[in-house]
């Protein structure tokens, strides 16, 4: 039996195998595209390689995609097969595995923290861990599993930047931005090629309204980008935001043309319909026309893609983002048998079932009812699941999208304690300066026009800014 780069036994007795596993799983901590040659030389080294097959069967699993969810069946049973002599830790990945793909998502992060509790230096089971409870909307489990295993890391360990990266974006989600900058940055230093650290700095910076910092960050460390996977399209789409922010309309469109949703890129083609890509484009397009920017035909390819995945619930906060596309294209038929499927895995069994009842599909229904111009119906829609919407998944500034569609329909619809609810729901959560935040001459303009009431303060009035170009 051999060991890993961070010394940990593996069940293999190929050297080769075990060279071109680590690389798979440092390529994989990066976002690296050349991630799953990695593994494919792993098992052809060894093709009886338990681990390797479990982490095939957690790649597959990391598209979010039903349509790929066979494809990590096989990969469950050939892990299963080749670790019924593996230790306990291998064993411990593919019960994470055989549980995530029951939809047991309890269960599967149970296995991987039990991993860390024995053996912290796991940075597989850690980095699935986190990442599955950021989809899950649980921010201070993110927290609580990188306090566990951080005081075990050292420096010169594989993979530190990515622990450092991860309690950044964890106490980022938390609120806490003093703890997590520090943190950040210093991932970033240690390797700037370490994409989730440049990804969690980025919110920093978006929360706090630090704008032109923000693109200058990004901008400083585009040159890192190269080879990596999608996730430079959601830095994109970060950027783009702080464009957004400072009203540079030109410059946002052109990044979703050229960058974060350039339909001819080969990553964009590997993947079309790949869930953070979409969830950038719908939420960004969504932004725009809330600013009366025409988007074009934009929105026609995601609404294609969206009939094709209609029944898919694995992404849960992409659903929304699908209905945006349906719904800004007319398609109504489409959009009304998305909502059944829905429904219908709400009254499943899967632990998803129930955020997907009581929450996807009331909101997915309110985006269509606010393409529809009902926009009383979608706030009494929406209401009473605000305070349950992070449950979706997605950060603050992914979530806002939706906040920024109640409080269109609220104004639209005159309902102004619901206005005011979501100012006071804003301004809790962004304490920003409002000179950084996003179009506060407009929301003064808007006042001006007595848009909104003069019962809404000129306090929510700062806080409701932050909402990435509101309105």
């Amino acid at each position: 039996m051999l060991n890993d780069i961070h010394g940990l036994p593996i069940s293999s007795s190929s050297p080769e195998a075990i060279v071109a596993f680590d690389r798979t799983i440092l390529s994989y901590l990066k976002y690296r595209v050349d991630t799953s040659e990695h593994l494919a030389r792993a098992i052809a080294a060894d093709p009886e390689f338990g681990l390797a097959y479990c982490v095939k069967g957690y790649f597959a699993m990391l598209s979010f995609k039903q349509a790929n969810v066979p494809i990590a069946t096989e990969a469950a049973k050939s892990a299963r097969v080749f670790t019924a002599n593996a230790t306990g830790r291998e064993q411990a990945h593919v019960d994470a595995l055989e549980a995530w793909i029951a939809g047991n998502l309890d269960g599967m992060l149970v296995c991987w923290e039990r991993i860390l509790a024995e053996y912290p230096m796991d940075v597989l089971a850690f980095r699935l861990a986190h990442f599955n409870n950021f989809w899950l909307g649980r921010p201070q489990d993110m927290r609580a599993s990188v306090d566990r295993v951080f005081p075990k890391w050292v420096p010169d360990l594989p993979g530190y930047g990515t622990i450092l990266s991860c309690r950044c974006f964890a106490y980022e989600e938390c609120g806490d931005y003093a703890t997590a900058e520090p943190a950040g940055r210093a991932a970033v230093e240690i390797d700037p090629a370490v994409l989730w650290g440049t990804h969690a700095v980025a919110h920093i910076l978006e929360m706090q309204g630090r704008h032109s910092e923000g693109i200058a960050f990004l901008e400083g460390l585009e040159r890192h980008w190269a080879g990596a996977n999608n996730i430079v399209h959601h830095l994109w789409w970060h950027r783009a935001l702080f464009h957004m922010e400072r009203r540079e309309f030109d410059a946002v469109l052109d990044l979703y043309d050229r960058r974060f949703r350039n339909l001819a890129s080969p990553l964009t083609k590997a993947q079309p319909d790949f869930y953070i890509d979409i969830q950038n484009a719908a939420s960004m397009l969504f932004r725009l026309e809330r600013q009366g920017v025409a988007v074009g035909d934009r929105w026609i390819e995601i609404a294609e893609k969206a009939i094709d995945r209609i029944g898919d619930c694995r992404s849960v906060f992409t659903l929304p983002h699908w209905m945006m596309g349906l719904a800004a294209c007319g398609r109504h038929d489409a959009a009304n048998r998305m909502l059944e499927t829905m429904r219908e895995f709400g009254r499943g069994a899967e632990m998803l079932a129930p955020t997907v009842s009581r929450i996807a599909v009331p909101v997915s229904e309110a985006v269509l009812a606010h393409r529809q111009g009902n926009y009383a119906r979608a706030v009494d829609l929406m209401r009473p699941v605000l305070a349950d919407m992070y449950l979706l998944g997605g950060s603050h500034a992914q979530q806002d999208v939706l906040e920024q569609l109640f409080l269109d329909s609220a104004l639209k619809a005159g309902r102004m304690d619901d206005v005011r609810l979501m100012l006071a729901r804003v301004a809790a959560r962004h304490p920003m300066p409002p000179e950084r935040r996003n179009g506060e001459w407009d929301m003064r303009r808007r006042r001006n026009e007595s848009c909104i009431d003069a019962t809404v303060s000129a306090q929510q009035l700062d806080a409701m800014s932050n909402l990435k170009a509101a309105l």
